[in-house]
């Protein structure tokens, strides 16, 4: 099944899970949409709030893997990984939410003991970076700092557009193990993105758990490329966070988000860059850089291809992040994705 189907996201997932000759059932709060985007593939819909926890169960019967693609995930990824456990079905998403991802991994033990895996970040953040990160820490095995930086961030659905909305006052960083407050766009660091040295900024992405529980290292930093607009948004972050973080503000800003068009436009010729160093106690580094297609339409890729095998039995029961289930070099199996490392 495909939660939130009918969003920019989740109709990308259901294109390409078709394309792998699957036929997804189609569900989400909206049943006119759903029920147009289900006609034209000929595919199954069902319509459940997430708000209304039997609906969700009722939608899940006879459902072995769930993709839930309708973000803010705030709001959507514990309701229905909640549902899924109950239902007996594995929970895949593809949020790139750091507070999610956290609320999806204290749920381990539960799903260990059904025998469900949990994997929520199966788009393009964080398959790309999990990759990456696993990829520079084989080759420091010894690292105790992790640092992520990506670039080419062109467009926000809807969903995105709300998450940042939601978290423009909630910096954040991991150190020793544990998640620290920092403020958005505090700490500049410089980063080869392939045009030579770029300064970028620090953000609170998913790779802050993922990584941590991919690698095991313990110290991880997440950045993305300081072009002048994201200057000038984590700037107003920082100093107007607390107003826009105020239940009037958020409002008026959910309803901004809301206007947002459904459809992106056309993706074809970008490209996105991730950049991946690691360091151990001695000041040895390593570096490399990924390139991939464009996040979302890279997501509609990543997302069929995992949920496509854990319908085949290819899961581990419990939390679990892309890349310590499918490896390193699962990044490298889809087209136009290139990695190299930076010496």
């Amino acid at each position: 099944m495909v939660y939130g189907a009918s969003g920019h996201s989740g109709r990308l997932v259901t294109r390409r899970m078709c394309e792998l000759g699957l036929r997804p059932v189609l569900c989400g709060r909206d049943a006119r949409k759903v029920a147009a985007f289900a006609g034209d593939l000929d595919l199954d819909h069902r319509t459940a709030a997430i708000t209304d926890p039997n609906a969700l169960g009722g939608a899940l019967r006879g459902v072995g893997v769930v993709l839930n693609a309708a973000g803010p995930f705030s709001r959507t990824a514990e309701p229905i990984a909640d549902a899924c456990l109950r239902a007996g079905a594995h929970y895949l998403d593809i949020t790139a939410e750091l507070p999610s991802i956290e609320a999806i991994a204290r749920r381990n033990d539960e799903a260990r003991r059904r025998k469900l895996m949990l994997m929520p970040a199966v788009g393009f953040d964080v398959v790309s970076t999990d990759c990456l990160a696993a990829h520079v820490a084989r080759r420091l095995p010894h690292a105790t700092r992790l640092a992520i930086a990506v670039t080419n961030l062109f467009s926000l659905s809807r969903g995105s557009a709300q998450t940042l909305l939601e978290n423009v006052n909630r910096g954040t960083v991991r150190r020793d193990g544990g998640l620290t407050p920092l403020p958005l766009g505090s700490v500049e660091r410089c980063f080869d993105f392939g045009h030579g040295r770029s300064a970028a900024l620090n953000v609170s992405l998913g790779d802050l758990t993922t990584a941590y529980y991919t690698t095991g290292i313990a110290n991880v930093e997440t950045y993305v490329e300081a072009t002048p607009l994201t200057r000038a948004l984590l700037g107003a972050c920082r100093s107007f966070g607390w107003l826009l973080d105020t239940a009037p503000a958020q409002a008026w800003l959910s309803t901004w988000s809301e206007a947002l068009p459904m459809n992106l436009g056309s993706s074809e010729g970008r490209t996105m860059v991730v950049v991946a160093e690691a360091e151990d106690e001695a000041g040895r580094r390593v570096c490399a850089r990924l390139r991939t297609p464009e996040a979302y339409e890279f997501t509609g890729f990543t997302a069929a291809s995992i949920a496509n095998r854990v319908l085949a039995g290819d899961f581990e029961p419990g939390f679990q992040t892309p890349a310590r289930v499918y490896g390193r070099d699962f990044v490298l199996g889809f087209a136009d994705v290139a990695r190299e490392d930076i010496e």
